[in-house]
């Protein structure tokens, strides 16, 4: 029966690695999160926060981020969640008097529910002894075996296979399937099949269809902005700063950010009612044209080309950035 079992295993570990799962990708969620958070506890004045939602977190490249200034951020941005809450976080944390660069995806900072992580913190707060091991042991084991990804699993698998839904009732192809792997320090890409897999990018497109919704209100548009002018005052009292970053995006998922948040009703206000130094991709060339193949986020290669442009704007128009330059 063990070789039977050891053989199973063997033979579904070879099977996902052929369809492109990687030993190395150690996963993402709570636990890993929480990892991270905790950084933040003792890493004094020089700290660089990341908090958004996935284009942010699949878009900025740590390591280049490190060569250029010397600092590493530590990256919170969560996939499908809204950054207030987490702004807020560090807004409140007495200890905290770092740089937050915030990345912007208009229909999610601009919106009332928090998202696919909206628990991310409470998690970080009441986290187990038992829950830390669990942790630390399925991190280990995902450096050594590919089949463990959440993604894969056989339950998964199973629920996705076509079967013809009732009409109006939403299915398994309706939902988001795996887009990324992950590394060390959340260090996230964009999976490579979705470059290479017609069928996997263009379910990745057909997903974003959920997002299809009414222009954001006056009202919220106003209630965010005031909530978040009060969280950068906050840190600016201590000595830190936060800078906004609009990842890029393309095709009919900009075309829906455009209908549903315009530039000029969110954005600009944003910049103009909190004082906040802004990066948007439109306005810099060597952000624009960037290979988006699910139109949302960019490939790992061009992922750099972001990373370093959006670091180089930080570098001329941020005080905090210039200031810690010159100091080491």
């Amino acid at each position: 029966m063990l070789c039977l079992a050891v053989l199973a295993l063997a033979t579904w570990e070879y099977r996902m690695r052929q369809i492109g799962l990687q030993a190395d990708d150690i996963g993402d969620g709570r636990g890993h999160w929480s990892v991270e958070r905790r950084k933040l506890a003792d890493s004094g004045p020089d700290a660089i926060a990341i908090v958004g939602a996935s284009r942010i977190l699949f878009d900025t490249n740590l390591e280049l981020f490190e060569e250029k200034t010397g600092m590493r951020p530590v990256q919170l941005a969560l996939p499908g969640t809204n950054a207030r809450p987490f702004l807020e976080d560090l807004a409140q944390n007495r200890d905290f008097s770092g740089l937050v660069i915030v990345g912007i995806t208009e229909v999610s900072f601009f919106r009332e529910g928090l998202g696919l992580y909206r628990d991310a913190l409470e998690y970080y707060r009441t986290e187990s002894p038992s829950q830390r091991f669990g942790h630390l042991v399925h991190r280990f084991l995902s450096r050594f075996l590919a089949f463990i990804d959440d993604n894969y699993g056989l339950i998964t698998l199973l629920e996705r296979l076509p079967v013809q839904e009732r009409s109006g009732v939403s299915g398994p192809y309706d939902q988001v399937w795996k887009l990324s792997i992950a590394e060390d320090d959340r260090q996230t890409y964009l999976w490579e099949r979705i470059e290479t897999d017609a069928f996997l990018r263009d379910h990745a497109r057909h997903a974003w269809d959920d997002f299809r919704g009414d222009p954001v209100s006056r009202e919220v548009i106003d209630s965010v902005i005031e909530s978040t002018r009060r969280d950068i005052a906050r840190i600016r009292e201590r000595g830190g700063e936060v800078v906004f970053v609009r990842p890029p995006s393309s095709g009919p998922v900009l075309t829906n950010e455009r209908l549903r948040a315009p530039r000029s009703r969110v954005w600009d206000r944003l910049l103009a009612e909190t004082g906040a130094i802004g990066i948007h991709f439109e306005d810099d060339p060597r952000m624009t044209g960037l290979d988006l193949p699910e139109w949302s986020h960019l490939t790992g290669h061009d992922a750099r080309i972001f990373t370093e442009a959006y670091v180089d704007v930080m570098i001329q128009r941020v005080d905090w950035i210039q200031q810690r330059l010159r100091e080491h």
